[in-house]
């Protein structure tokens, strides 16, 4: 994580040159790595949603796609948001450790003063360029998910290993991630038969997705969604 205020500014001014979105210093998601059964009483809480064992992985990255922050201790049923409400990084940012600061995520993580989600009905001009914004600067953390599982297929096909072997693996895969990162290699090639991400052929088109919409096209209000808000009032209303 970036700790100076040097290094908060030159991690925001990243993240502000991929489509000027203000304040970012991580894009932050979750990721299964499959595992085999962990056998016993409580093996059923490792299956999830795709019903498949894994750990559910939390990674933040910054704009150059390399891993700040790696959670992998956590069940494959646990949601991200469980995750991220138990982590240090949020404890940071309650803390206020990371001021000015702004972490992005999808719309499965609760909306704060620190952390933003996308609009899930957009309606004005200014709304639709944060959500345009918020998809361009988020998918970084897709993208590095995806160059990772490429550099470590152990981690896209399933790790056959002792769980606390697992999670140590997780671990140094993200650090030798880095590495690679910050001595220029290549990003592997992606297999013949599998085409670009989908969302990433979309943002690069300029087709933004739509959101999809809220339980009776409403959202629960509260300060979160106060400050985001006020957040596209100040930044993005002004930008058309």
């Amino acid at each position: 994580m970036p700790r100076t205020r040097m290094e908060l500014r030159r991690t925001q001014n990243k993240f502000f040159e991929i489509s000027r979105f203000p304040r970012v210093i991580g894009a932050i998601d979750g990721t299964h790595i499959k595992i085999e059964s962990p056998g016993g009483e409580h093996a059923e809480v490792f299956r999830n949603r795709k019903d498949y064992f894994s750990i559910n992985v939390q990674a933040m990255c910054n704009a150059e796609m390399k891993f700040i922050n790696v959670v992998a201790r956590w069940p494959g049923s646990t949601h991200d948001a469980t995750i991220f409400n138990n982590s240090n990084i949020r404890r940071d940012f309650e803390q206020r450790i990371y001021p000015n600061c702004i972490i992005l995520g999808d719309s499965g993580y609760p909306v704060g003063r620190y952390f933003l989600t996308p609009m899930l009905n957009p309606q004005t001009q200014g709304e639709q360029l944060y959500n345009e914004a918020h998809i361009r600067t988020r998918n970084v953390i897709e993208r590095t998910f995806g160059v990772w599982k490429r550099r470590f297929p152990i981690l896209a096909y399933g790790c056959r290993l002792k769980q606390d072997t697992v999670l140590a693996v997780i671990i140094a895969c993200a650090v030798l991630h880095n590495i690679a990162r910050e001595r220029g290699e290549e990003d592997p090639p992606l297999p013949a038969e599998i085409n670009q991400h989908e969302l990433q052929q979309l943002i690069e088109a300029g087709n933004i997705p739509e959101v999809p919409a809220a339980i009776n096209g409403r959202e629960r209000r509260g300060a979160g969604h106060e400050f985001r808000r006020s957040y596209i009032t100040n930044f993005f209303n002004r930008q058309h």
